[in-house]
């Protein structure tokens, strides 16, 4: 049986959901805006059909317009945030994320996976006059993420599997492989230092939050260097190190209770 005789045999079906699901899911895996004319081509759905889904989604918040096309709001993201497991991780790490941040005067954010990609759940501006940080909800590819290569290291071996194979598909077997390399190499230590490949000046420092069954999220300093300087990059890693330990153990805790 197809996946599309599998598709018509379901008992109920709701075209009009399923386009509006579609359009969002689009969004989703596209990461940048789109006409309703890109849409068309790439679901295969004229334009006419996903006019209403595009107007009704507007209206609810879903998605809104740019100088580009549509491109998803955070609302779903609000949402998703709104789930237990996500709700008491953001609850118990933003004390220590504040401490973090307080003692080294640079920006921490609180990063999870999602499918194939990574977001920023929460994140702690610097204290002092200068930082980096990015907005709440930002995504990017684990592949392309120095997070990514933490979530393939620690991750158990069934996660690990499912990854690997989600990421095979996306950007075949050679990136993925030379992917699993460096994340092998790179993640021995207690944390990961990598210069950021898209903002200069700005070194991602990032330790993995571990629960009961691997890696859940990671907590990451994106160390600028200042002057007069507060804490070296050093200094400032062994604390990022600590602040995700602090929050791990309370992870563990909740996990097994």
């Amino acid at each position: 049986m197809t996946d599309q005789d599998a598709a018509d045999d379901r008992k109920y079906r709701a075209p009009a959901l399923e386009k509006g699901l579609d359009v969002l899911e689009l969004l989703s895996a596209q990461g940048e805006p789109m006409t309703p004319s890109q849409m068309s081509v790439t679901l295969g759905r004229s334009v006419s059909e996903l006019f209403r889904m595009i107007q009704v989604l507007e209206f609810r918040g879903y998605i809104e317009q740019s100088s580009d096309g549509y491109r998803l709001t955070n609302r779903l993201f609000t949402l998703g945030m709104t789930q237990a497991p996500i709700k008491s991780l953001v609850d118990v790490a933003m004390p220590a994320m504040r401490d973090l941040a307080s003692a080294t005067m640079q920006s921490c954010h609180l990063v999870v996976p999602s499918g194939d990609q990574i977001v920023v759940i929460a994140r702690i501006e610097s204290p002092g006059d200068l930082g980096y940080s990015v907005r709440i909800g930002y995504r990017r590819s684990i592949l392309h993420a120095t997070s990514g290569l933490m979530f393939y290291s620690r991750a158990n071996e069934r996660a690990r599997a499912h990854l690997k194979e989600i990421l095979v598909g996306l950007f075949g077997v050679k990136a993925v492989n030379e992917f699993a390399a460096r994340s092998e190499a790179m993640t021995q230590g207690a944390y990961v230092e990598r210069a950021s490949d898209f903002v200069k000046g700005v070194t991602d420092l990032v330790a993995p939050i571990m629960g009961a069954d691997g890696v859940i999220a990671t907590l990451i300093t994106p160390f600028i260097e200042q002057a007069p300087m507060i804490c070296t990059k050093d200094e400032a890693a062994t604390m990022l190190v600590r602040a995700a330990e602090v929050i791990s153990e309370q992870m563990g805790a909740v996990s097994q209770a």
